[in-house]
């Protein structure tokens, strides 16, 4: 085994008891930060897709936050209605979620470019509607409640047990994505993003691979959802409106589009960042007597930051930390070879 296997297994021994050992851990708001790291968690899997869809395939999409409800509410009904357990309802979420992807992405994916996301936001406004007024299966406006599911016999009723379920999910999540770039399928996705006309000339049938694109990135958006439904307990149309997938494509455009851990740090970011925001404006209300509503200050705040990281970083938080790991490696080895040269000039002294 060599050094850098060796320091590769390092690596991943460190995540695990990283891992296993932070849900016990003795911080003083445990249970809000737990809160925090599982939405983030959840966060992660809906951006995974979001970036298969739109930073690898370059389909822009804003109907990110009507496909986690197709999932949720299938998790939801199955539940309640048909009583499954959750190792089915969860892969079901995904599955019907992926019809619902095909369906709308068969008729989208002929058009490109503004037309692609004025269609999605149609999908969008469509399930909105579907959730709010197909009483009879998601009870409208009133929502569904739903009973913590039980997995090998252990009762997923707090932050800390769901905290295992949905960061090892969005472990996987990453994983998967990191695999499916490796294969034909990923390279096709990622030919079609860079030149789709020249992907078609060398073969490569575009219509066919923007759809199986929309159907994984839809794959994703219903497992997140289910899982969200799984988290919350009780599910409403309110929580998959548009200004949710608009967070998604936030998440994308800040993390970075088509790199593997952008979806990470963007679900990082846009979860914590209305943590911050309510914080400054519990500092800066009496202060300055502002009149904003959290909603509003939290929408003005995001678009300032989209734009900024559009302008000056195009490539998103992950291209940051890319160029810091980079200056971190460049000065250690010049200091190796420092020292190096320095032991090598004293022993041709002696």
């Amino acid at each position: 085994m060599g050094p850098s296997n060796r320091q590769g297994w390092l690596y991943y021994l460190l995540f695990l008891m990283v891992f296993v050992l932070f849900p016990f851990s003795l911080f003083q708001y445990t249970k809000y930060i737990l809160f925090l790291v599982n939405m983030t968690a959840i966060g992660v899997i809906g951006a995974q897709g979001l970036n298969i869809l739109t930073g690898y395939t370059g389909l822009i999409s804003l109907g990110q936050a009507g496909f986690m409800g197709v999932g949720a509410y299938t998790v939801a009904i199955l539940g309640t209605k048909a009583g499954f357990p959750m190792w089915i309802n969860l892969p079901a979420a995904g599955i019907i979620t992926t019809l619902v992807g095909i369906i709308v992405g068969t008729p989208s994916l002929r058009l490109k470019g503004f037309y692609l996301a004025m269609s999605t936001l149609a999908a969008e406004l469509l399930l909105e509607y579907v959730f709010k007024n197909w009483e009879t299966m998601t009870h409208g406006v009133q929502g569904l409640f739903i009973t913590p599911p039980h997995i090998f016999g252990v009762l997923i009723n707090n932050d800390r047990v769901f905290y295992f379920l949905s960061v090892g999910l969005a472990a996987l999540a990453t994983i998967a994505t990191r695999n499916l770039f490796r294969t034909r399928v990923g390279r096709a996705f990622i030919a079609i993003r860079d030149r789709d006309i020249a992907a078609e000339l060398i073969g490569i049938n575009v219509f066919k691979y923007k759809l199986v694109s929309f159907a994984i990135s839809s794959f994703y958006a219903g497992v997140a959802g289910g899982l969200w439904c799984y988290y919350m307990t009780i599910i409403n149309p309110e929580a998959f409106q548009l200004s949710i997938s608009i967070d998604y494509v936030a998440m994308i455009i800040v993390g970075g589009m088509g790199t593997l851990f952008g979806s990470v740090y963007g679900a990082i970011f846009v979860v914590l960042l209305p943590e911050a925001i309510q914080r400054l404006m519990e500092i800066l209300q009496p202060l300055l007597h502002m009149e904003y509503t959290f909603a509003a200050f939290k929408q003005i705040v995001f678009g300032i930051m989209i734009v900024i990281f559009l302008i000056f970083e195009p490539k998103g938080l992950s291209e940051i930390f890319s160029r810091l790991r980079n200056r971190i490696s460049n000065r250690n080895r010049k200091e190796v070879n420092q020292n190096g040269s320095l032991s090598g000039s004293a022993k041709t002294n002696g």
